[in-house]
């Protein structure tokens, strides 16, 4: 049995900023829409995470204000914001400017930071992996409250998704403060993580049903969605990297949706 509501079926694509020039980026993202993608996703990092270290890459919160002039329909976010790189504040009106910009179609995409190259080349503290939770856990009430104190307000309630699997922090971070959660990994690994966010919302007196769940993809639809479908999980990302991005598996993962949907 499922903790989660039953909500449709939503496909993302992690456009991943890296190894391109920008204009095949922004047409990326436009054929993303056009194919009938739910959400756009890039990611917030300095460098290239796989491939040529010192190859081609772009900052991920201009990127973001870009799309939302750019596109029309998707909703837009970070997958995910590294707290660590901005001022809590100052995030929360970098996110409702976007969320202005795109008609109400920013996700609020945030986790701790895990990249040291990103952390050493920008001159940031890298610090411990605890220690980058605690300040997530910091900064969260933070945002809340800067967006509780803008003018104008934000469109809607922004949607707050958390990346994650950490089971003791960054899970009870999410049942505190999540509107979706996101995770990876194989079935197994993500039933036991929505078991353990159960127990969280439970020990905070949280409704789990109120969070969205996430998830991000590699493999064809066919075996793995029914699976994660029976978790809960509502929306799948799947990735595509520069110079010259691949959208077959996101054509396929649309395909499933609209045959499952409804």
């Amino acid at each position: 049995m499922t903790s989660a509501a039953k909500r449709p079926i939503r496909i993302g694509l992690q456009l991943h900023p890296q190894h391109a020039d920008y204009d095949t980026i922004r047409r990326t993202a436009s054929a993303a829409e056009e194919l009938g993608a739910d959400i756009v996703f890039n990611w917030d990092h300095f460098y290239p995470l796989y491939g040529e270290p010192e190859g081609k890459h772009f900052e991920c919160w201009t990127m973001l204000g870009a799309w939302a002039e750019s596109t029309s329909r998707v909703e837009i976010g970070a997958l995910v914001t590294c707290n660590s790189y901005r001022n809590p504040e100052l995030l929360a009106d970098m996110a409702r400017t976007v969320d202005h910009i795109s008609g109400g179609r920013l996700i609020l995409g945030i986790g701790s930071g895990w990249f040291e190259k990103d952390y050493d080349e920008y001159g940031y503290e890298f610090g411990t992996a605890g220690g980058r939770l605690d300040n997530l856990a910091e900064s969260l009430p933070r945002i809340e409250a800067r967006l509780g104190k803008l003018n104008p307000a934000p469109t809607r309630k922004i949607p707050v998704l958390i990346g994650g699997g950490g089971e003791k922090k960054t899970l009870k971070l999410v049942a505190k403060h999540g509107d979706i959660w996101h995770g990876f990994g194989e079935p197994e690994v993500v039933e036991r993580k929505v078991k353990i966010l159960d127990q969280h919302c439970a020990d905070v007196g949280r409704d789990p049903a109120e969070i969205e769940r996430s998830c991000g993809v590699q493999d064809e639809p066919d075996e793995l969605g029914p699976k994660l479908l029976s978790l809960g999980v509502s929306t799948f990302t799947v990735g595509a990297g520069g110079p010259d991005y691949d959208l077959g598996l996101l054509k396929s993962w649309i395909a499933w949706r609209d045959k499952n949907n409804g």
